[in-house]
């Protein structure tokens, strides 16, 4: 995440985190706080609890994961380290705990902070062996967190730091009681920060009951659209035999850097990017079919810019951290409006523009109005156009010579793991 374009923002020296942090920020590009570290470090510095509210791609991983690293590493109201964990980090899914992970490794680098990151769909062994080598800070998915726990092989006893990172996606999924059982485990005084992009009312619930008169943030007015200002939105309808064919001409507009293509369906995922690697697209896709290998696979390719074009469903949206974004394309209209936010809020980030195109089916016209009423977007009815209408070229800036495949086949990066050969055997 690179600092903000406005050097009016305070650093992160003058908002008082240790030089070691700074440091290692600073290797990295990050120099200025983004509002939503502006605001919430100097609490969380402070050791209160505080309920930070942000859009996604606002900057909230390093919001808390500085003050984590902060207070872990040298804060008199922190134990001395001992291999036991210091600081828990709840996530909603693997792709996020990757992320938050690696940012978090990042900023600890000049100091003796260990991060470890513990999820489901990998193997248990090297995840306790990790834990019992020592891990000051553990990011984890709610429910191989409890499993570790309940094994002993995860050590509560001395967390002094909670943090619930998207705390309304795992609303969404079902792990509010994985919470409760977790927080309830730890010991006090406990410092708790909660995250989130919205706050429904079993959330503010939570909250309430659980932590110290939290102090509740917000990184921009409680009027202030839900959607990056930078991110310019193309709507029309698609009919569903041809959005293949409109997706491969998107690709070919003018400007395109790294590209995320959401679908609602694993199937619809892997039968996309299969269809663009056929047509010669560097292409990698992230479903659940896929195994937890080859979806990281996947992931750290789009990351390293290995490959330009992810097709993801909606277990990715919040998982990529990735600033320069140029293009998403909600191949399938999402089910409801905050889904639309977060798949959109992939792009147009950090000041950097970009550009949202969505093919609602013809059978995605109910969908799509919802979305469009309730995030007041003003195209209740969009425009019919096809993979050879001029106003799908104007409004992308596809040149004409755009045809239906680039090059040869290539080879896709995230495809179903191979089926077991049947036994020809005589029986």
């Amino acid at each position: 995440m690179p600092s903000p374009a406005d050097h009016t923002a305070p650093t992160f020296a003058e908002l008082g985190v240790a030089a070691e942090i700074v440091d290692a920020l600073g290797e990295l590009g990050i120099t200025h706080a983004f509002s939503i570290q502006e605001l919430a470090l100097p609490i969380a510095l402070a050791g209160k609890d505080l309920i930070g509210q942000a859009r996604t791609g606002m900057g909230k991983t390093y919001g808390f994961g500085v003050a984590v690293i902060d207070r872990v590493f040298d804060d008199a109201d922190i134990a001395e380290l001992d291999g036991t964990p210091r600081a828990l980090v709840i996530v909603p899914t693997r792709e996020l705990a990757v992320q938050v992970g690696d940012d978090l490794v990042h900023a600890a680098a000049h100091t003796p902070v260990r991060v470890t990151t513990i999820y489901g769909g990998r193997a248990y062994e090297p995840q306790i062996e990790q834990l019992r080598s020592g891990a000051d800070v553990v990011v984890g998915t709610p429910g191989r967190l409890i499993d570790l726990y309940e094994r002993g092989e995860l050590a509560l006893h001395r967390v002094a730091i909670l943090v619930l990172d998207e705390a309304d996606e795992m609303l969404d999924l079902g792990f509010l009681p994985d919470i409760q059982k977790l927080w309830s485990a730890l010991p006090r005084p406990l410092q708790s920060m909660l995250f989130s992009a919205t706050m429904p009312g079993p959330i503010l619930t939570l909250a309430r009951s659980l932590m110290n008169r939290p102090v509740h943030i917000r990184a921009e007015a409680a009027d202030s659209p839900r959607i990056h200002a930078t991110t310019r939105q193309v709507v029309f309808r698609s009919h569903r035999m041809d959005k293949p064919e409109v997706t491969a001409k998107i690709l070919q507009a003018k400007g395109r850097g790294r590209t995320i293509i959401f679908t609602r369906t694993k199937r619809t995922a892997a039968e996309l990017a299969a269809d663009l690697a056929q047509r010669g697209f560097t292409v990698a896709a992230v479903h659940g079919d896929l195994g937890q290998a080859a979806r990281e696979r996947s992931l750290e390719a789009f990351r390293s810019a290995a490959v330009e074009i992810l097709v993801a469903t909606d277990v990715a949206a919040r998982g990529i951290d990735i600033d320069d974004v140029t293009h998403v394309i909600n191949f399938q209209t999402p089910d409801d409006p905050m889904t639309y936010v977060h798949r959109i809020g992939r792009t147009g980030r950090a000041g950097n523009s970009g550009t949202a195109v969505t093919l609602v089916g013809y059978d995605e016209a109910a969908k799509w109005e919802a979305i469009d009423s309730e995030l007041g977007l003003g195209m209740p009815e969009p425009p019919a156009w096809f993979s050879t209408s001029p106003e799908l070229f104007e409004a992308l800036a596809i040149p004409a010579s755009a045809g239906e495949r680039v090059g040869p086949p290539t080879e896709l990066l995230g495809d179903a793991e191979p089926r077991r050969r049947p036994d020809r055997r005589r029986r």
